[in-house]
């Protein structure tokens, strides 16, 4: 950072340009690299609709007993954890992709949930989880009085 650019004709250089040359050049430099999940996991998307959200999350090979679903108000925790592949004696990975461990996802649903009617089921690897809105959620048509 103190190269000999920071000092020129006897003073000090702008360090807002000289931080923003370093940010460059730590962009150059880890631009080439990919994380070895593009991606969070699960996979989710989510549907909304005036009475409820429906959330799926892929989760191929993840057995449905270890996984978790918890509700709290506007909010929908998943996790639980996918088991490593086990290899035969003397079998070893020709390109490895799955991962395998661990894995939590906090979702913030757009209104409050009503916890007691949350429907999950599980079926081709796939989660479909129903969350209903509250009654208190819920639009309420109001009426105008006039005189």
């Amino acid at each position: 950072m103190f190269g000999p650019r920071f000092w020129r004709f006897g003073r000090m250089i702008d360090l807002g340009a000289e931080m923003q040359r370093l940010q460059s050049e730590m962009n150059r430099l880890f631009s080439g690299y990919i994380p070895a999940h593009g991606h969070e996991f699960p996979a989710i998307n989510v549907w909304v609709g005036k009475a409820d959200a429906i959330v799926t999350a892929e989760l191929p090979g993840v057995d449905p007993k270890k996984i978790d679903i918890s509700v709290v108000a506007d909010t929908l925790t998943l996790s639980g954890s996918r088991e490593k592949d086990v290899l035969k004696e003397g079998e070893t990975y020709h390109r490895q992709e799955r991962s395998y461990g661990s894995y939590t996802r906090t979702l913030q649903i757009p209104f409050e949930v009503d916890v007691s009617k949350v429907d999950a089921k599980y079926e081709k690897g796939v989660l479909r989880i129903t969350l209903p809105r509250s009654e208190e959620a819920k639009p309420k048509k109001i009426s105008i009085k006039s005189e």
